[in-house]
């Protein structure tokens, strides 16, 4: 028998959303000089940017005939949270002081110390780092959505009394993403409560990128030579120096900005990117702040590339001919195989797995899968550096808050497929992997184990 979502619950979470102010304008992108394509304003954000489904529930394909559901697992990034410290507002602060003493500050100037204040305190409040009250809702909604797609696995999850096992990475917005997911799955139906089995801490899977066994990649982030080389690249293109100088000019007097250094500037301005960036994410805590006055698209979308680029040289597909990024990922899609293989085998009960982590765990997990824009490297010579012109990386749909992979298993007898979401959006595997049939979303089990090379 299946059972659907309980309406008041998802109609009280759906209203909690609704009033969430949302950050950002929608003027289109300006230029970002030759060679960079932009991204549009809701866009620039980058691995900030606010959650949201990317297919409706009634888009999915149907599973080929006499299949049921019968496990899924998840790998999601925390949900929205504020920023870790207060540093960048700090900053701006400090400036914005100067120049008031001098009566130096522009009529726009002037309004901007109000709104970083605000801004902090709301961060503050709930403590840097931590899940906002967006981030609490992206994530009981994207369970609710779990559930309203596979209501008959639910309903034998609950028939069979079968465990759902949470794990996380252990640093406490995680711990509250999985505590949110799971009260959204209750929330839906009350009958998955004594199923649901308290996170667990796993961090050699969920935040590997810290662990000693990864010291070759802590060592490339702290001295690599390349990685150095073409950020400073990246960061000293004659674009950083124009956005930045933009930035000042309608800030401060002429006089003040003409006395700060090139570097204070562009300082000034990457901080006060920092906190644009964050402001949607603290869209409950600090309803009021809107920064896009204060940095215009064209200078948001180049400071969005800037913080692209670093992203993706750390976290991404970097390099060609290098997978020290993201080799440290393969435990974590081990898992997801592991998981299915054993329900398919019969050694789990395990109804579902959720997984609760972060960007540096999810992005080189998309380069492993494969996941679409997740996959380009860019060229080892200074002279060919990541672009948006000609690379599809960007940390807004690669891993925006609440970023999440899902594997849901299903079964015919004997045989078992396998549907990838990706940002819950069906998902093709990797190129060499073929589906069930020429625009199928399913993929025979056993047909993964050999594309992945699971022996």
């Amino acid at each position: 028998m299946k059972r659907s979502v309980s309406c008041s619950t998802a109609l009280a979470v759906t209203l909690a959303v609704a009033a969430v102010t949302l950050g950002g304008g929608s003027a289109s992108a300006q230029g970002l000089g030759t060679g960079h394509a932009a991204p549009s304003r809701q866009h620039n954000y980058t691995t900030k940017t606010p959650y949201a489904p990317q297919e409706s529930l009634s888009r999915y394909q149907s599973a080929p005939r006499g299949f049921t559901p019968v496990f899924t697992e998840n790998v999601a990034r925390h949900g929205s949270r504020a920023m870790t410290d207060s540093s960048d507002g700090d900053a701006v602060l400090a400036v914005l002081a100067s120049a008031q003493a001098q009566g130096a500050l522009t009529r726009l100037g002037a309004r901007l110390a109000p709104q970083v204040q605000s801004l902090l305190a709301g961060a503050s409040a709930i403590g840097y780092g931590n899940l906002s009250g967006r981030g609490v809702q992206e994530q009981q909604q994207t369970a609710l959505r779990m559930e309203q797609r596979l209501p008959s696995l639910f309903a034998t999850i609950v028939a069979e009394k079968e465990p759902i096992e949470v794990e996380t990475s252990g640093v406490a917005r995680a711990i509250a993403s999985a505590n949110a997911f799971t009260s959204g799955l209750t929330g839906g139906d009350p009958a998955l409560a004594g199923l649901i089995q308290a996170p667990v801490t796993n961090k050699d899977l969920l935040y590997f990128h810290k662990q000693p066994q990864n010291a070759d990649y802590q060592a490339y982030l702290a001295s690599d030579p390349e990685l150095a080389a073409v950020i400073a690249e990246i960061d000293g293109e004659p674009g950083t120096a124009r956005a930045a100088a933009d930035v000042v000019s309608r800030l401060f007097s002429k006089d003040f900005a003409a006395a700060m250094s090139a570097d204070d500037r562009t300082s000034f301005s990457r901080s006060l990117y920092e906190l644009y960036s964050a402001a949607p994410d603290l869209a409950v805590e600090a309803p009021g702040v809107d920064l896009d006055a204060f940095l215009p698209t064209a200078d948001a979308d180049w400071f969005a590339y800037l913080d692209d680029a670093e992203e993706f040289y750390q976290k991404g597909p970097a390099f060609q001919g290098r997978t020290i990024t993201y080799d440290m990922a393969n435990v974590l899609l081990t898992d997801l195989f592991t998981q299915v293989e054993d329900k398919a085998d019969g050694s789990s009960d395990k109804g579902a797995v959720l997984r609760f982590t972060h960007a540096e765990e999810i992005e080189p997990l998309a380069v492993l899968l494969g996941l679409p824009g997740s996959t380009k490297a860019a060229s080892a010579t200074l002279e060919h550096p990541y672009s948006y012109g000609d690379n599809p990386w960007r940390g807004a749909t690669v891993a925006p808050m609440a970023a999440n992979v899902q594997w849901d298993l299903y079964r015919k007898g004997s045989r078992y497929l396998v549907r990838m979401l990706y940002n819950e959006k069906e998902t093709a595997f990797k190129p060499s992997c073929k589906p069930v049939a020429r625009g199928s979303y399913f993929y025979d089990l056993n047909e993964l184990e050999s594309c992945f090379d699971r022996g």
